[in-house]
């Protein structure tokens, strides 16, 4: 048994906060953070509290109490912190139920959520599956693609094709349509399914389709179409496994490909979808619609843990078809009420508002506070869509040089490989964008 902290008493529930000097020590003790050694090697900061677009510190860092949120943790608190319309939900909804298992009962929140979703989404996804997580989400749009095939006498389709510079989660199959080579999870090579890669699609939304990259993907489609199940990308951005942009052009090319040679096709918009990118769902830019979709992050604005795998009725009666004829997955939080009754209040207070023109405002703050950073040494390149705003530099980051710069700025970011980069609510106003680029700047720089 580890030894009780000086002062003792154990650690109970919390009733009275605990100093952050304490909680830091548990934290060095017994807390694993994500993509973390275990002590951790980088002290976190302590957050006591958040609201609007701020984080509160439980200590100062950096000489600040209080940093501009420019990650929308993880993109997905769109809507920012302690929304009274979110807050009011979960309120409304605790005091029914906080939860029932999905397996043989249903209620209105995720009945609610299911008929929302789709409804906003492309033509012809009609069937939602609700998931714990993003990455769960992905599994199960996999699970449905093998088993379709499967149900359908044809069990030899069974890869998956991709193109290099994705990032679709961290359990068993999303790990294994991640980069191999660049990614997080090179680690696992020879131990997860060999996938077929593409090459990484050309940088730059607005650039124009490359012929030959548009042959590539066709070619190799064609040529591997016998076994493969699906094909997975993330449409226009790739989020974690680079922070890059390509031509919506080539979400036709896959769109049509699939098509012609009998293959699935699956969008990942956990990290694009809600209006991140400009359009509502990423797919939007192409005007095409995939046959199974993945949501997740923004879906409840950041505040519980749900996603979805979308699917056309093509898909589910396939499965429903087949010698096995139920989809054998079921999260004991499957359709959270918690949860969806906040996703339906995050969708509609999205839906309620000109998001669009939000996000458009963002885009326009950061090309404008980021226009110089080009010139900046150690800069190779500045990119902006949407609410994402990216610096890409000539060498790996230092992190926590770079976090501390931002922190003295007054911004709270999360840099990872050679990218600074931001992803801020939509709520945020232009004040406190341009303090998130002044941010970007300065981590870039120290970084």
């Amino acid at each position: 048994m580890p030894e009780p902290l000086a002062g003792g008493g154990g650690v109970r529930a919390a009733r009275t906060p605990l100093p952050p000097d304490v909680l830091l020590e548990l934290d060095r003790r017994h807390v694993w953070h994500p993509y973390g050694p275990m002590p951790g090697r980088q002290q976190p900061l302590v957050v006591e509290s958040a609201a609007g677009v701020r984080l509160r510190l439980a200590a100062p860092a950096e000489g600040r109490t209080e940093l501009i949120d420019g990650m929308s943790s993880w993109w997905s608190a769109i809507h920012g912190y302690q929304h009274p319309v979110l807050d009011e939900a979960v309120r409304e909804q605790l005091s029914r139920m906080s939860h029932v298992m999905f397996g043989g009962l249903t209620h209105e929140p995720a009945v609610r959520l299911a008929a929302r979703l789709v409804e906003i989404t492309p033509e012809p996804l009609r069937h939602v599956f609700l998931a714990d997580s993003g990455s769960v989400s992905v599994e199960v749009a996999v699970k449905m693609c093998l088993q379709y095939w499967r149900s359908l006498g044809r069990p030899g389709k069974q890869r998956l094709l991709t193109w290099r510079g994705g990032y679709h989660g961290d359990t068993w199959q999303p790990m294994s349509v991640c980069d191999p080579d660049g990614g997080m999870h090179q680690l696992w090579s020879g131990v997860l399914q060999r996938q077929v890669f593409a090459d990484a699609p050309p940088p730059g939304f607005d650039a124009p389709a490359d012929p030959a990259y548009a042959g590539h993907l066709r070619e190799l489609i064609g040529r591997h179409a016998d076994e493969l199940a699906a094909v997975v990308v993330e449409p226009v951005v790739q989020g974690a496994g680079g922070m890059s942009f390509h031509s919506p052009e080539y979400l036709r090319v896959l769109r049509e490909a699939c098509d012609e040679h009998d293959v699935l096709l699956v969008f990942d918009e956990i990290a694009t979808g809600f209006g991140r990118t400009g359009q509502l769902f990423a797919a939007g830019h192409a005007g095409v619609a995939p046959d199974v979709m993945c949501v997740g992050k923004a879906l409840t604005g950041g505040y519980l843990t749900m996603a979805a795998a979308l699917c056309t009725s093509r898909v589910a009666e396939g499965i429903s078809r087949g010698e096995v004829p139920v989809l054998a997955h079921g999260p004991t939080f499957m359709g959270n009420p918690l949860a969806a009754a906040v996703a339906c209040a995050s969708i509609d207070l999205l839906l309620d508002q000109d998001w669009a023109q939000q996000v458009k405002r963002i885009e326009s703050g950061l090309r404008e506070g980021l226009a110089g950073a080009a010139g900046l040494p150690g800069v190779r390149d500045v990119r902006v869509l949407g609410a994402i705003g990216v610096l890409q530099l000539d060498h790996e980051v230092d992190m926590a040089a770079a976090t501390r710069a931002a922190v003295r700025a007054g911004v709270w970011l999360r840099p990872f490989r050679d990218l600074v980069y931001a992803m801020p609510p939509y709520v945020t106003g232009d004040e406190d964008l341009a303090r998130i680029c002044a941010g970007l700047l300065g981590a870039a720089a120290a970084g």
